[in-house]
């Protein structure tokens, strides 16, 4: 059976998408040019993919593109899946906290990779590369970029230093601030911190804002809700501090500190301008 995989170049989502279909058989992958489209992307990977089972990313545009090729074909997509057994999946809902086992009751599969379920492939693919039409379609004409006064982004850094209602205000991000500089990493809060006007939206981590895979994630005062973990589920090690011990952010942590973060991140600090001498 083949599969058609659509990638993007240098996107890690891809690569993990790539291993899906590696394991539901014979891989063709292919990649998009010109600017995002994505009922013209759609369009452009049915034609593509034939009678062929499709994958795609669990990216934002993957699973958009994706949600277009079935409205287009009339037929069943999953979203997020974990694993594949003929026409059974497993798949993430409610930001990965839920694992709903479904049955796809279609001649073939459209799904997308869970985000970080699957290990980035190692194999090297020449992608086909797709011009779609896009007379008519909507396309994203520019994207602007947060203005972050050249600091390291959350995408982008490998330390976030979070923080949550636990922090109290506005002023209370100072020891935070000071931390991720001195970790070169960036800064993040909670939905309640953006709701509370502490923080912009551009900071949020979260199901509704930024999905980050940090070498190291910093939990301060965050309580961890359901749509904050979907948020930072991608790091490769998390360290919560957080004075309620029942806190939920603990079943997910590999490092808790149960005490006052007013008084603990200060000390970290402390000590790393210490070790620094």
């Amino acid at each position: 059976m083949s599969v058609v995989v659509l990638v993007e170049p240098g996107d890690e989502l891809s690569l993990q998408a790539l291993t899906l279909a590696e394991s539901l058989g014979e891989v063709r992958a292919v990649q998009v040019d010109g600017p995002y489209a994505p009922s013209a992307w759609a369009a452009a990977l049915v034609e593509a993919a034939g009678g062929d089972d499709i994958v795609g990313p669990g990216s934002d545009r993957g699973n958009e593109v994706l949600a277009h090729v079935a409205a287009q074909l009339a037929l069943p997509f999953a979203a997020n899946v974990t694993e594949v057994r003929g026409d059974e999946v497993t798949r993430q809902r409610w930001g990965g906290s839920l694992l709903e086992e479904a049955r796809i009751h279609a001649d073939r599969r459209l799904v997308t990779a869970a985000p970080f379920a699957f290990a980035a492939s190692n194999t090297v693919v020449q992608a086909q590369v797709l011009s779609p039409a896009l007379d008519g379609a909507v396309t994203v004409a520019e994207h602007v970029a947060p203005d972050t006064d050249g600091k390291i982004s959350l995408a982008d850094a490998k330390v976030v230093v979070s923080g949550g209602r636990g922090v109290g205000s506005a002023e209370g991000f100072a020891a935070l601030e000071e931390l991720a500089a001195l970790l070169d990493g960036a800064v993040g809060c909670s939905r309640v911190v953006t709701s509370a006007g502490w923080r912009p939206h551009t900071d949020q981590v979260g199901q509704t804002g930024t999905k980050v895979s940090p070498d190291l994630y910093i939990a301060c005062g965050i309580s961890g809700a359901t749509q904050h973990i979907a948020g930072c589920k991608g790091a490769k090690k998390l360290l919560a501090i957080n004075d309620d011990p029942e806190a939920t952010i603990f079943a997910h942590a590999d490092y808790a500190v149960i005490g006052n973060l007013h008084e603990i991140v200060p000390a970290i600090s402390a000590e790393l301008r210490k070790a620094r001498g």
